[in-house]
């Protein structure tokens, strides 16, 4: 990657040639032409075709997005004389920049100065690639794939061919079994821990016993079943939330972002030109940026949405049971208190469970079990009570978990927050039986309230009756401030619908939701081996590596092939430092994507210092340093909340990734990309203990984010971290 500035999309060339004939004589395609690429116009630097059947050649090859257009020919060679070569006829071919194209056309080929010709059948195929669409496609071009550099950087490098191992001879003297290299996980829990329960304690409940304010909360849902129900009363009743502006009509038209495995498009409803804010799409507007632009998330969002506020918000979850709703909230809380914002996630099932035990059944969720309606809506109230008092003592966002599966419900929560936070609904719908099916059994399997059943498949025939009752009072959503995800967990593409968003808060929300799913795949995170400058106690630097550093990257590239073998649309992510493309260099099969982003923290005036060179020549900056690591910028240089802003369109692409990746980079930027995934509060990132040759594993999926830890090897000298 040549710059964490922006990511431009390459050029992928698709050439194949096919001529029956041809396989008869023996002679061998080339191609060449007005760029490096393609041979520079000098025939003995044309580059072959290969052969991929019996009468079929084909090249393929990626140019950067900026190249000028390319002319080219193709040529036809001796086998043993390469100096003989016969051009083809006609005039010359040209290639255009940044489009996908298909091109039919015949080569013809004068094989002597009589009338022996040779017409070949010619398609050139072109298609505009990210380098994160290559490497999850890149399984099918392996062999074809020539990298592209900008500014002499390598955009996308790719391995191929298993020779290599043997050729450079890597032995690493692994051991078969990858579990005896498994070693105790400090920081994050390794086992599968039911979301519910790590949001927060339910206080009212547990301040004052199992009373609650009963009656106000009958007042509540009274006032807010009287009066005009219509769509219409619940955008008035959000007026309040928008700074004094009332939407128009433009602007309450839903907005759809279909989300196919790539990168996601916006569709309209209409023809015409609307307006979501600030944001506008003509009829020709139709692709939304890619997740992959470094600062995507965050600079097309502050064009979208405008300046940052200091409002409160309440992410307010509506959707059936097994729909992932508590899932997404983690997630997104998780997101949230990774880039700083105040955030608590408040579960209601854990305040029903508080206040009337674990044990009901399904009839506790009837629609006409009049109690259970209103125990169920007591809690509910009890916990947008607590929601509303935490924000009221500086909390900035309330992620709000519950059904919410009725209008009276979430216009009970609208005149509570009435004047104290913006809501914006939240709803998951998912119309895949087999990912229901899953949720629905992983749900009676770690739900507290199936703990004391023993008989599983009667929890689960009780939990589907639930969910029944559930289905006949829902209400979708159609008022106020709100984001649709529709089948987005599948894996199989899906969509958001978002209407009447605003901010630049839930703009970042919006952005983070439209890569996130739940296809389980592992994060393989580690430190690049040892460099020379961990040798000598340096910070920063470009140096490369130690002689434990290289036996280390060997070991990492026989763990890598025993870990992924049957994974082969992994890729490996690299900073553009020295030390960990060495230490990714023995790895062989994978695509390799280096980020400037993961660089390490940039230590200013300090790089290249000890930290006995610092506290001697800098003593006040050592000290600054001290009192406060997370916040401390290093002059000319950057602190760990720098890092963290830097880190977040890596953050998100890893989100959208549906393969496994193998991170390999620096202390400090694998501190905070740890943060996240072990949802670490902010003040620990400087401190957490990322070990070198240690590679940490961060499986992703449906049961949240579990945790394990491979030591390959001791590092032989004590390194200090930045």
């Amino acid at each position: 990657m040549a710059s964490s500035g922006g990511i431009s999309d390459q050029l992928f060339v698709s050439v194949k040639l096919e001529s029956p004939r041809l396989a008869e004589l023996d002679l061998d395609p080339h191609l060449f032409g007005s760029h490096p690429v393609a041979g520079s116009w000098d025939p003995c630097k044309a580059l072959p075709l290969e052969r991929a059947a019996a009468a079929l050649w084909d090249l393929s090859c990626v140019v950067p997005s900026q190249h000028e257009p390319l002319d080219f020919k193709f040529v036809l060679k001796q086998k043993n004389d390469s100096s003989q070569c016969i051009v083809e006829e006609g005039p010359n071919r040209s290639l255009g920049c940044q489009s996908n194209e298909v091109e039919m056309r015949s080569a013809v080929f004068k094989l002597d100065e009589g009338n022996d010709v040779l017409e070949c059948k010619i398609q050139v195929e072109t298609e505009m690639l990210s380098p994160f669409d290559l490497a999850a496609s890149w399984r099918a071009h392996q062999e074809y794939l020539q990298p592209s550099t900008v500014r002499g950087a390598h955009d996308v490098t790719i391995n191929t061919g298993l020779e290599g191992r043997a050729k450079n001879g890597f032995a690493s003297g692994l051991e078969l079994d990858l579990e005896k290299y498994v070693v105790p996980t400090p920081n994050m829990d390794s086992g599968v821990v039911y979301a519910a329960n790590l949001t927060e304690n339910p206080r009212s409940l547990l301040q004052t016993g199992s009373s609650s304010n009963n009656d106000t909360t009958k007042d509540i849902l009274y006032n807010s079943t009287k009066g005009d129900s219509s769509p219409n009363h619940y955008a008035k009743t959000m007026k309040g939330t928008t700074e004094g502006h009332e939407p128009s009509l433009e602007e309450h038209r839903a907005m759809f972002v279909d989300r196919g495995v790539g990168s996601p498009n916006f569709g309209r409803p209409t023809k015409e030109t609307f307006s979501v804010s600030n944001f506008k799409l003509d009829s020709e507007a139709k692709d939304m940026p890619a997740a992959e632009g470094a600062v995507a998330a965050a600079a097309v969002a502050d064009q979208m949405y405008g300046p940052k506020e200091d409002r409160k918000l309440a992410i307010v979850l509506v959707g059936l049971p097994a729909r992932g709703k508590t899932f997404t909230a983690a997630k997104l809380t998780r997101y949230l208190r990774w880039l700083g914002h105040e955030t608590k996630h408040f579960n209601v099932g854990k305040y029903r469970r508080l206040k009337h035990g674990t044990n009901q059944t399904a009839d506790f969720f009837r629609g006409d079990n009049r109690e259970g309606v209103e125990a169920r809506n007591e809690v509910a109230a009890l916990a947008m009570e607590d929601m509303l008092s935490w924000m009221q003592e500086g909390g900035q966002v309330g992620i709000f978990d519950a059904t919410n599966s009725t209008r009276i419900r979430r216009n009970m929560l609208m005149k509570m927050a009435e004047g104290k936070c913006k809501i914006i609904f939240l709803e998951t719908i998912c119309n895949d039986k087999d990912v229901l099916e899953r949720n629905i059994r992983l749900k009676v399997q770690q739900s507290p309230d199936y703990a004391e059943q023993t008989d599983f498949e009667a929890g689960v025939q009780d939990f589907k009756e639930r969910l029944a009752y559930y289905e006949k009072v829902y209400e979708p959503v159609e008022e106020g401030s709100y984001i649709k995800m529709v089948d987005m967990v599948s894996g199989k593409g899906g969509q958001l619908q978002i209407n009447d968003i605003s901010g630049y808060l839930p703009g970042r929300i919006v952005f983070f939701l439209v890569n996130c799913h739940l296809t389980p795949r592992p994060i393989l995170l580690t430190r690049h081996g040892e460099s020379m400058d961990n040798v000598g106690g340096r910070i920063g630097g470009d140096s490369s590596l130690s002689e434990a550093g290289q036996l280390y990257s060997r070991k990492l590239a026989s763990f890598v092939e025993k870990r992924l073998k049957s994974e082969r649309t992994a890729s490996i992510w690299t900073s553009t430092l020295q030390r960990t493309i060495l230490t990714a260099h023995p790895i062989i099969g994978f695509p390799k994507i280096q980020w400037r982003a993961l660089d390490e923290i940039n230590a200013g005036v300090c790089d290249g210092m000890t930290y006995d060179e610092i506290k001697k020549s800098k003593p006040e900056e050592y000290e600054s340093r001290k009192k406060d690591k997370l916040r401390y910028r290093y002059p000319r240089g950057e602190s760990y909340l720098d890092v963290i802003q830097r880190l977040e369109p890596v953050i998100i692409e890893l989100e959208r990734q549906r393969a496994p990746v193998v991170v390999i980079a620096h202390q400090a930027v694998l501190r905070a990309l740890y943060a996240y995934f072990a949802d670490k509060p902010l003040e620990e990132v400087p401190n957490i203990e990322i070990p070198l040759h240690t590679i940490i594993e961060i499986q992703m999926g449906v049961a949240g984010v579990q945790e394990k830890r491979y030591k390959l090897m001791d590092a032989v000298h004590h390194t200090m971290g930045l």
